[in-house]
C-alpha cells in the first residue's frame, strides 16, 4: 500500500514540459528552452579545478556531518561581508543541495498536522516537502500588483495554534521579485519562525537582496551554490539555523544523509574565495537578458505590473490568452516549439500566468520571442507590430 502522504504529492509540471520538449527534440524538432530554472553557464574555472584537485588529493571520504569546517567558515564570512550579520560557523549545516536543507528544517519544526505558511504562487516543491513530513501547507495568495509580496492581513487570518513557520523566498521563484526589509520586519511580529530561502541571492540587478538575518537571528536560512555559481550538478547547499536547533538537525543529518559530498564542499570553498569575477560576469549577462526579455514580452502584449529584479524569471499574466495555463504552455510548446512553464505549477493563484526563464542565451531568447510572436498572431489573432 502506498502511503497517503506520497499520493498527495503533485507533479513538478516544469519537468513534464521539459520531458515533452525532449521527446520533440528526439524527433528532430528544435525547441527553445525558456522553461528551465537552471544556469546555462559552466561552473567557474576555479570550481572545476577544485574538484579535480580534491580527487587527486584523495579528498573523497566523509566530512564532518555539519560540513567541512573551512567551508562553514567561508559561508559565515560571506554573510558578514554581504549583509553585515554575524553568523557562527557552528550554526551552519552543509547539505547535498538546498532540498535536504528544506527537509531538515521542516523536520525539526513540525509534528503531524502542523501547518506551514507558503505563498501562492510560490516555489512548486515547498508544498510537497511539507506534505511529505506529514504537515500541511497553508497557502496565502500574493498578487502581481503588490509585486507578489505577502499581505500582512492575509497571513494573519490564516495563523492558527498549529502554525510552525512562515516560508519566504527572495528573490522569488517564479516571479523574480524581491521582498522588502519592512515586510520581513512585519512578519517577525507574528512571533513564528521564518524560513528564508535565499538560493537566488547574488542574482539581483537593480537593488540588493536582504537576508532575514539582518532583522533577526532566530530565522532559518536556506541557501546553496546551484544558482549563483552555476553548480547545480554538484549538489551543494546549506542551512543557517538558530543555535538551539543545530544539534538536533545534526543528528538528523547524520542519520539521513551523513554529510554532503566531500569534493563538492572543496569546490564550494573555492567558489566563495575565487569566483567573484565569473559570478559578476554571469550576473551582468543575466541582467542584459532580463531587460531584453521584459522589453520583448511587453511588445507582445504582456502587462508586467512590477518588473522582476532578481533570479532569472519573468512571470507574466497571460489571462488574455487563456485561463488554462497548462494547456496554453503545451500549446506554445507544440505549435511554437518554445518551452515555458505554466503558472498553475506554482499554485492556484498562479493560474493564468506563464513563467519565462532567461537562463538561456540572448540569441535563443530572441528566437523564442520571434516564434512566440508568430504563434500569437496565428493562433490568437493578435495584431503585433
Amino acid at each position: 500500500m502506498i502511503a497517503q502522504k506520497v499520493k498527495e504529492i503533485t507533479p513538478f509540471i516544469v519537468m513534464e514540459v521539459l520531458e515533452k520538449a525532449a521527446e520533440m527534440e528526439q524527433q528532430g524538432i528544435n525547441v527553445i528552452h525558456l522553461e528551465v530554472g537552471e544556469p546555462d553557464f559552466s561552473v567557474p574555472q576555479c570550481v572545476s579545478q577544485a574538484v579535480q584537485t580534491a580527487f587527486s588529493e584523495g579528498r573523497t571520504h566523509y566530512t564532518h556531518s555539519l560540513g567541512d569546517p573551512e567551508l562553514r567558515k567561508q559561508i559565515a564570512e560571506k554573510y558578514k561581508e554581504e549583509y553585515d550579520v554575524a553568523v557562527s560557523p557552528d550554526q551552519i549545516i552543509v547539505t547535498s543541495g538546498s532540498s535536504p536543507a528544506i527537509l531538515l528544517t521542516l523536520g525539526v519544526l513540525c509534528e503531524a498536522d502542523d501547518e506551514i505558511i507558503i505563498s501562492d504562487p510560490g516555489y512548486a516543491c515547498y508544498a510537497n516537502f511539507i506534505r511529505f513530513i506529514g504537515a500541511k501547507p497553508v497557502s496565502v495568495p500574493v498578487f502581481e500588483e503588490d509585486g507578489f509580496q505577502y499581505r500582512y492581513e492575509e497571513i494573519k487570518k490564516r495563523i492558527t495554534k498549529r502554525t510552525k513557520a512562515i516560508m519566504i523566498n527572495s528573490p522569488m521563484n517564479p516571479t523574480g521579485n524581491l521582498l522588502s526589509l519592512d515586510l520581513m520586519r512585519e512578519l517577525l511580529s507574528f512571533d513564528i519562525p521564518i524560513i528564508s530561502d535565499e538560493i537566488y541571492h547574488g542574482l539581483v540587478y537593480e537593488k540588493p537582496a536582504h537576508s532575514i538575518l539582518e532583522v533577526t537571528d532566530k530565522a532559518f536560512v536556506l541557501n546553496g551554490f546551484s544558482k549563483r555559481y552555476a553548480m547545480t550538478g554538484l549538489r551543494l547547499g546549506y542551512v543557517i539555523a538558530p543555535k538551539e536547533y543545530v544539534r538536533i538537525m545534526q543528528k538528523v543529518q547524520q542519520n539521513l544523509f551523513i554529510c554532503a559530498s566531500s569534493t563538492a564542499q572543496r569546490a564550494g570553498i573555492e567558489a566563495l574565495k575565487s569566483a567573484k569575477t565569473e559570478v559578476d560576469t554571469m550576473r551582468d549577462t543575466y541582467n542584459k537578458r532580463r531587460k531584453y526579455l521584459i522589453e520583448r514580452l511587453t511588445d507582445l502584449g504582456f502587462d508586467i505590473k512590477v518588473k522582476p529584479t532578481g533570479a532569472f524569471y519573468v512571470f507574466v499574466n497571460a489571462k488574455h490568452l487563456s485561463n488554462d495555463s497548462y494547456q496554453l504552455a503545451f500549446d506554445i510548446l507544440e505549435k511554437a516549439h518554445v518551452g515555458v512553464t505554466p503558472g498553475i505549477d506554482f499554485g492556484p493563484n498562479g493560474e493564468g500566468f506563464l513563467r519565462f526563464s532567461y537562463a538561456n542565451s540572448i540569441e535563443n531568447i530572441k528566437e523564442g520571442m520571434d516564434r512566440l510572436k508568430v504563434y500569437l498572431q496565428k493562433y490568437h489573432n493578435l495584431s503585433i507590430d
